[in-house]
């Protein structure tokens, strides 16, 4: 049974840092393409970062590029998504994502493409 647990969430303040962790269990992760989407209350769920199995091809949603870094760690099946900067606009349920790729090599953008899905983490953010 695949498993996705999302940690690190909490309240900050604008201008602060945070670090999400989303572990892995129960699939293959050096054959998973993963991401980061976010979704505030009453508002579309959003991509926020995506990682290819081998993480050397990244993407970022807009909003967050030159903010956001995400990385992995498949040694210790772990992806990362360190938050510098926090804005009012940051604050949502963060979620971690993952699906086997087979042989595709790019990672889609749309939260479709993927399989599997964490319970997500709560961020706040305060002026």
């Amino acid at each position: 049974q695949v498993h996705l647990g999302e940690f690190g969430g909490g309240l900050v303040q604008a201008g602060d840092s945070l670090r999400l962790s989303c572990v892995a269990s129960g699939l293959t992760i050096a054959m998973s393409h993963m991401g980061w989407f976010r979704q505030a209350p009453g508002q579309e769920r959003e991509g926020v970062a995506r990682i290819d199995r081998t993480g050397g091809s990244i993407d970022y949603g807009d909003s967050v590029k030159g903010r956001f870094a995400i990385s992995r760690d498949n040694a210790k099946t772990t992806m990362y998504l360190r938050m510098n900067n926090l804005k009012s606009e940051d604050p949502g349920v963060y979620f971690c994502t993952a699906r086997d790729c087979g042989s595709r090599r790019e990672v889609p953008a749309t939260p479709g493409y993927f399989t599997y899905w964490g319970q997500g983490t709560q961020v706040t953010v305060s002026s």
